[in-house]
């Protein structure tokens, strides 16, 4: 019908029109027709919306709506296989120049760079702690009788080695069997078997340049000490090439056990009046007194004492440089009385450390001769470093595994020897004397711990090596100020009269 024709095309919306003039726009509006609703999208067009059919699709969107440069050129010249080659092989260095950099970067972040800042100052400072000993542990008239049997065996030892005959040697020297004496561990000669014929000739056709040391050792044979453990089961020889370094180191371990055993009431373990040592004290022109100083004793170096420690109420302080300034000290050193075999040096052991450092000598101190006056720079360096992931410090000692048995902070020398020394107890069941030792722990000597020589060298051998783990227990501290000193003068004295009046003095000036 045509009734029903006209609601049909009722229905169906109007196609657009492009090109309406005016006056047919004024006349749809006129007619207020709906607006174009555009078309849903089937099934499948949806779904080409959210995935692409193939890779190569899913790149050439990537390239027309990126805001990579270049990255259009690659579908744009797809009928140009030279310049899409140009263009990709261009696109692929630019992004591997790209994570180059981001490469560089992270290595850089992740290396955790630091910087070093140095700072000279000249501002005025705590004067550092300066300790200074006899080097004579004690007068040898005082333990004479104590070390009258190991001197009688020494002296005799050197005679047969090198015809060394002491003032003090018997006219009639012992034979050789009668070397070792009464004492433990005697010395013994033992004989080196001499190598194959072919390692003999191998060595005189290498050896075309002659030594400049003489030798003065006997080549076929070695001197030395036999030690034991407990039960005599394991023991070996601490031989050594040379007779003299032999005897020197057994005459000191013998003297180690003797020192444990003399009384702490012993007149040289006592503190001594200063001016027995220290004729002249004086600190920036200004003398010192009883109250600038603290004494200990050590077992190898005597008498020391400490000045400008951190138990002095009033520290001494620093500002002007010069031989006129600072520490000026006039020492007296008595050659007498020192103990003949074991002190080989006179005059006195000189250190400079922190205040609340101890005063390791034989590490850090060095020896001043007597007759000559020595000036001593110092110079003052702070290190700070990073822990955490930049380096491996600790800040105050707490976090390392080794108990402290110094009255001092951490230091990494500290620690050390406080690993040694708790090592020493846990293996041989006794202290070491040049160590301090924990509560209750004797010191060692084989009269009461016949086997703590040969568990002492095993240990410090494993020591050596670092198979006790105390240098990587003992990490270095995070914090650190030190003291660099070095004797830059020395001034020998000329006149008559003033050798004789100081022949016995050194002078150290700091």
């Amino acid at each position: 019908m045509k009734g029903d024709k006209l609601k049909e095309q009722d229905l169906c919306p109007p196609p657009p029109t492009q090109g309406l003039m005016k006056g047919d726009k004024r006349e749809e509006q006129g007619l207020g027709p709906e607006p174009a609703v555009p078309p849903q999208p089937t099934e499948e067009e949806e779904a080409l919306i959210e995935f692409h059919r193939s890779y190569r699709e899913l790149f050439q969107f990537f390239c027309n709506n990126t805001t990579i440069h270049g990255a259009i050129r690659l579908v744009c010249s797809k009928h140009n296989r030279m310049k899409t080659a140009f263009w990709a092989v261009l696109w692929l260095c630019t992004f591997g120049m790209m994570y180059w950099q981001f490469a560089l970067m992270f290595e850089e972040y992740f290396s955790y760079p630091v910087s070093l800042n140095i700072n000279l100052n000249s501002d005025k400072l705590v004067f550092p702690a300066v300790t200074v000993c006899t080097l004579n542990p004690y007068r040898y008239n005082e333990i004479k009788s104590e070390l009258e049997e190991l001197d009688h065996i020494t002296e005799q030892t050197l005679f047969d080695l090198y015809k060394y005959k002491f003032n003090t040697l018997l006219a009639s020297p012992r034979g050789r069997r009668d070397l070792g004496g009464s004492l433990p561990h005697p010395l013994q000669r033992l004989t080196v078997l001499p190598p194959p014929h072919k390692a003999r000739r191998a060595r005189s056709a290498t050896s075309s340049m002659r030594d400049n040391n003489p030798q003065v050792d006997r080549k076929d044979w070695k001197i030395g000490f036999q030690l034991c453990n407990q039960n005599k089961s394991d023991c070996f020889y601490q031989t050594y090439s040379s007779g003299v370094d032999a005897v020197r180191e057994w005459y000191r371990f013998h003297y180690i056990n003797i020192l444990s055993r003399l009384p702490a009431t012993s007149p040289s373990l006592q503190e001594e009046a200063l001016g027995n040592f220290i004729f002249t004290c004086r600190f920036n022109q200004a003398s010192c007194n009883q109250a600038n100083y603290s004494h200990f004793h050590h077992p190898m170096y005597g008498n020391c004492y400490t000045f400008n420690n951190k138990n002095n109420s009033n520290l001494w302080m620093s500002s002007m440089p010069g031989v006129n300034n600072g520490l000026s000290l006039t020492l007296r050193t008595e050659q007498k009385d020192f103990i003949p075999l074991l002190s080989t040096v006179t005059g006195a052991r000189v250190m400079v450390h922190g205040q609340d450092e101890p005063a390791f000598m034989d590490d850090g101190g060095f020896n001043l001769r007597p007759g000559v006056e020595t000036s001593i720079s110092m110079r003052k360096e702070a290190l700070d470093r990073l822990g955490g992931n930049y380096g491996d410090c600790t800040k105050n000692g707490s976090d390392i595994p080794v108990k402290n048995l110094y009255p001092s902070k951490y230091t990494q020398q500290v620690c050390i020897h406080s690993c040694f020394q708790e090592s020493m107890v846990k293996e041989c069941g006794c202290a070491y004397i040049f160590y301090p030792r924990p509560k209750g722990v004797e010191y060692c000597d084989y009269r009461k711990h016949s086997a703590w020589g040969y568990c002492y060298y095993k240990l410090l051998g494993a020591f050596s090596t670092d198979s006790l783990g105390c240098f990587t227990k003992c990490r270095k501290p995070c914090r650190t100020g030190f003291s660099r000193c070095c004797p830059y003068r020395t001034i020998t004295l000329s006149t008559i009269e003033e050798m004789e009046l100081l022949n016995s003095t050194s002078s150290l000036r700091s």
